[in-house]
């Protein structure tokens, strides 16, 4: 092996950052560019094959110099590199020197594989590059299917990024994908593990022409977020953020796609706060992703919601930073009112039908913590968000359900707002509230009522003093620890968003969760 002090200085970066730049010199700045360049990168091509040329093997100068695919790779693919004799044959005198003339393993035979498939290829783009036409456009679609199948066992190689992303963006004429699914579910699963790093539009592509591996990447979401402790709601859109599911979701179908997975675990959970956690966090960074597209390449929101109603979409959609504080209650009154015309005043054909409505609901879900919190702190029109609050946490009505809900929740939300502007409480004045929560034996009504009586403790005068204690009983006796930690964890989100860190509710909001941890 070549000793380091016999290896010429050889400016890997620069080279690859103008690669990078130059792309596949599409643009008129881009050609002029590679031309002028074109002298330079002809010495520095052949000071490389003067030095890789005595390595021995590929693997040894891959360790000798770990850019040199990645470099070579993009090379390749740049009509005005290649176009030109004297780069385009030292180039591929470097390429030759990656061969193994004696392949010791099945990754070495791949390697091959692939190397005379680039040099291949190279050819093929000599042949086409100044006809006016897509290049790609040239490529057989059975030659792109055989290129993805030999980079399967090299997916992780750093070299192979290039071509990864160009097969991934790579459609060409045909209807029918044309890249193998043994590639599609490789590259998936190598991101998803975060073994490899890809530009967002090759993600993005990866998930739109192979669905299965758009599945798999929103369960992988849910099961990391299930397996971690997450002590905030910036920790969870950390997590989901990095996904890149978020900034996918600008594309219809890959939202719509996420959003049926999301449905179906809310349903295996029996919509437990988690999800709906999680559920809520996605469509915020999502509605943020989707403000910041190009406003040329922006879908209206009715692609992402197509069947629902469509003032309902747009109004939920609004969010609350986006209205001064003022107009929070008359806003939750023209979408309270909107539902319950859709839900009580039309024929709702199935239960699908009335899901499907509550899950626009969830997907939001941020309104609904701020009805609760508007319900005690604000003037409002308490029937029509309490409304609100019992479809939320019982969106159906059999037997009378909802109605009884209600029903109790008007008796507990009169009962708290006769104790709010008490600054001297003691636990047995929250007694019969308290009772309220640990009492029910309705899944739903037990929410409802654990939302209230803890957004009481949080904004009346005299719960702070007595807030841990009540909660402590209420997470004793009830299975609520998680409920109550999610929602803590979303007003504390909240209350970081609009500056109020010095509120006494901040204070008291984490104490309880650091209390609560423990517990969930």
């Amino acid at each position: 092996m070549a000793q380091d002090t016999t290896v010429p200085k050889l400016n890997f970066e620069y080279w690859l950052d103008k690669a990078i730049e130059w792309g596949q010199a599409t643009t008129l700045e881009s050609q002029k560019d590679v031309c002028l360049h074109l002298p330079q990168l002809q010495e520095f091509l052949h000071q490389l094959y003067e030095t890789i040329k005595h390595l021995q093997g590929s693997t040894v100068a891959i360790q000798q110099f770990p850019l040199i695919g990645q470099l070579l790779g993009r090379l390749c693919w740049n009509p005005f590199v290649i176009g030109y004799d004297e780069s385009q044959r030292t180039l591929m005198w470097c390429l030759c020197c990656l061969f193994s003339s004696e392949p010791q393993n099945a990754v070495e035979l791949k390697a091959n594989s692939w190397i005379r498939m680039v040099v291949s290829l190279v050819t093929e783009l000599r042949e086409n590059q100044f006809n006016g036409l897509n290049i790609q456009e040239s490529i057989s679609a059975s030659r792109v299917n055989a290129m993805s199948i030999f980079c399967v066992p090299l997916i992780t190689l750093p070299d192979l990024t290039p071509l990864l992303e160009t097969l991934l963006l790579h459609h060409g004429g045909s209807s029918k994908e044309i890249l193998s699914s043994e590639f599609l579910e490789a590259v998936n699963e190598a991101f998803l593990k975060k073994k490899i790093s890809l530009p967002e539009p090759a993600v993005f592509s990866l998930w739109l022409r192979h669905l299965p591996s758009l599945e798999k990447a929103t369960l992988h979401l849910l099961d990391q977020l299930f397996s971690i402790q997450l002590n905030s709601l910036e920790e969870v859109a950390c997590v989901i953020k990095d996904s890149l599911l978020p900034q996918a979701a600008s594309h219809p179908a890959i939202f719509r796609m996420v959003n049926e997975i999301f449905k179906n675990a809310l349903v295996e959970t029996d919509g437990t706060s988690e999800v709906r956690t999680i559920i809520q966090v996605f469509t915020q960074l999502f509605l943020q992703a989707h403000q910041n597209e190009n406003k040329q390449h922006k879908f209206p929101l009715k692609a992402y919601f197509p069947n629902h109603h469509q003032p309902l979409v747009r109004g939920l959609a609004r969010r609350p930073f986006e209205l001064p504080t003022t107009s929070w209650s008359q806003h939750l009154k023209h979408i309270s009112d909107m539902l319950k015309v859709l839900v009580e005043d039309t024929n709702i054909s199935s239960l699908t039908d009335l899901f499907e409505i509550w899950f626009l609901v969830a997907c939001f879900g941020e309104w609904v913590d701020i009805a609760a919190e508007q319900l005690l702190k604000a003037a409002v029109e308490p029937d029509a968000v309490l409304w609100l609050l019992a479809f939320y946490y019982c969106p159906k009505n059999e037997n009378q359900q909802r109605t009884q809900t209600m029903e109790e929740a008007q008796a507990l939300y009169h009962h708290l707002m006769m104790l709010f502007s008490c600054v001297d409480l003691s636990p047995k004045d929250l007694e019969a509230a308290v009772h309220r929560v640990t009492g029910t034996e309705q899944c739903c009504n037990q929410r409802l009522t654990t939302h209230l009586v803890t957004n009481f403790l949080l904004f009346s005068p005299g719960g702070h003093e007595i807030a841990q204690e009540c909660i402590c009983r209420i997470t004793e006796i009830t299975d609520t620890s998680k409920e109550i930690y999610n929602l803590l964890i979303r007003t504390a989100c909240r209350f970081n968003h609009s500056g109020k860190e010095n509120q006494r509710p901040v204070k008291l909001l984490n104490e309880l969760l650091q209390k609560l941890q423990l517990k969930v």
